[in-house]
């Protein structure tokens, strides 16, 4: 059977907490603070510190379908 590509802005975008639960990380994997930092206020650019779980189960399927090897990378 061949390997499933993985859709890697989402590899980027969602990570898996140490419960298992699907994690959305705001502005994308590096935070956000990167790109055009100097016009975000300090709250903006704190807030993409936090990770924001996935709470529909509809979206988790879905997300989980772009990004099949998740689990084996974060545990792996």
């Amino acid at each position: 059977m061949p390997k499933i590509k993985t859709h890697k802005i989402a590899a980027k975008r969602f990570k898996l907490s140490g419960t298992g639960k699907l994690m959305h990380v705001p502005g994308g994997g590096n935070g956000g603070k990167v790109h055009f930092r100097r016009r975000k206020s300090k709250a903006t650019k704190y807030s993409f510190d936090n990770t924001v779980p996935i709470t529909t189960r509809g979206d988790e399927k879905r997300l989980m379908k772009l990004v099949p090897y998740l689990k084996k990378r974060q545990r792996g």
